[in-house]
């Protein structure tokens, strides 16, 4: 097994079913654009409130992913 590389990126999804659902969205929005992405860490959860009720959930995730070897 050789050496490798990680990069670290902080992500927020947001959802208003729940914080799965953001979580998801997140790593799906990412994975489109970022190619071989490894693990994802929910560092933080919470919601935004309108009216006095939970309008979206928003998850917070730390995604890291390889970099490439030429």
């Amino acid at each position: 097994m050789s050496d490798s590389v990680y990069r670290v990126t902080e992500l927020v999804g947001t959802s208003t079913e729940s914080w799965e659902a953001a979580a998801r969205v997140a790593i799906e929005t990412a994975s489109s654009s970022l190619r071989d992405l490894r693990v994802a860490e929910v560092v933080k959860l919470d919601v935004t409130i309108e009216d006095g009720k939970v309008a979206r959930f928003r998850a917070r995730l730390n995604v890291s992913f390889k970099y490439e070897q030429e």
